[in-house]
């Protein structure tokens, strides 16, 4: 279970019967309008290479969005388009790191952050967040990692694999500490549409960010289209045309089906995206409120994403151990929560990508479980 992030597909295979909780991969299908809009693209012609920083359709809509909802003024040259938001993060990690630069990562984190940092030559230094502070990030536990050579900050809000929603008042003292450190803040801001309490805003929103904030986007979770590849970023025009340069040696250019996708999602977002929150929301609230009357396991109340940081402390095993009874008892595969990171000890993270009938069946199955009776 090491590698239980890139062992799930074959751990789901084990039993014939196995209820996949591990990935955030949803079960629902990408919108018609999506789909249709794209491969109508596609036989016009839209099958060739695209510009190298995007499709100048794709990037209009993208600054359009922000300024529609945000109310911010997104010039061209700070936008490019990339194969995913994995390969953002990574882009952004190589633009803006020098071999042995630290970059701080609020943990329990995202699994391929520690590794994509160490890609491109950096030091990543975990920064615990815990249960009891609401997975929030304290600001002076943050200071007492800097260092001479810290040079960027991840954030992740709403959090994967934590579901915590980054209040205000955390991201403007992460904001000021930034400014006062001369450091760049990576924001992965890639859950944007499932937050169920506080708010979501972009961090680059905030007084002075905006030319010290690399922000990562993608059309995976928010559209559902998470094996389209699409994502983008948004940052300071230097480091963008820093990024455009290893892109092309990377993946030249997007795919320009996908970026075609992309664009009637963002101008179909409001008949989209309403029916995919209702629908998420459902389904982490259903998991939670099944969690309750379950001995030895506990969660917060859901604040964002379609996952939930399960407590399993009062089991006496590790997280690895219950992971792996769970498979082998219950038939339903789950992460243990030290793959997020050291602090993630005692806990599991569930991703709610199935229906609420298979997690109530999930649930079930487990409850009946010796070691949580």
């Amino acid at each position: 279970m090491a590698t239980a992030m890139g062992g799930s597909d074959e751990l789901s295979k084990t039993y014939d019967d196995v209820i996949d909780l591990s990935l955030g991969d949803p079960d629902v299908t990408t919108h018609r309008l999506i789909i249709d809009g794209a491969f109508k693209d596609a036989a016009a012609g839209h099958t060739k290479y695209t510009d190298f920083r995007g499709d100048p359709e794709l990037r209009a809509e993208i600054a359009r969005y922000y300024g529609e909802e945000f109310g911010m003024r997104l010039e061209d040259d700070r936008i490019i388009v990339t194969t995913s938001g994995c390969i953002a993060m990574y882009l952004a990690l190589e633009a803006v790191l020098d071999d042995g630069d630290e970059v701080i990562l609020h943990t329990p984190c995202f699994t391929p952050y520690p590794q994509q940092v160490k890609l491109a030559r950096g030091i990543p230094v975990p920064l615990e967040t815990y249960e009891e502070e609401g997975f929030q990030i304290n600001v002076e536990r943050l200071r007492g990692k800097l260092t001479e050579r810290t040079r960027a900050i991840v954030i992740n809000t709403p959090a994967n694999p934590t579901g915590a929603v980054f209040s205000r008042e955390t991201l403007s003292q992460v904001a000021a500490l930034a400014g006062e450190y001369d450091l760049v803040v990576i924001a992965d801001e890639i859950y944007t549409l499932y937050v169920y309490e506080g708010e979501f805003f972009p961090f680059s929103s905030l007084p002075g960010m905006a030319e010290r904030t690399v922000t990562i986007n993608s059309f995976s979770k928010d559209y559902l289209m998470t094996g389209w590849r699409i994502g983008n970023i948004v940052a300071p025009a230097p480091i963008i045309q820093t990024i455009q340069q290893i892109n092309e040696n990377v993946a030249f250019t997007s795919p320009s089906v996908s970026q075609r996708a992309a664009i009637h999602a963002l101008r179909n977002r409001r008949e989209i995206q309403p029916a995919i929150l209702a629908e998420f929301r459902n389904r982490v609230f259903e998991a939670a409120r099944c969690i309750v009357p379950i001995p030895n396991m506990s969660v917060p109340p859901p604040q964002g994403s379609f996952y939930l940081f399960i407590n399993i402390k009062d089991t006496g095993m590790r997280s690895t151990e219950i992971a792996e009874a769970i498979l082998r008892e219950a038939h339903v595969l789950v992460l243990p929560g030290d793959t997020f990171g050291e602090c993630g000890e005692g806990y599991m993270r569930i991703a709610c990508a199935c229906p609420a009938e298979k997690l109530r069946e999930a649930f079930a199955r487990i409850a009946r479980m010796p070691i949580f009776n």
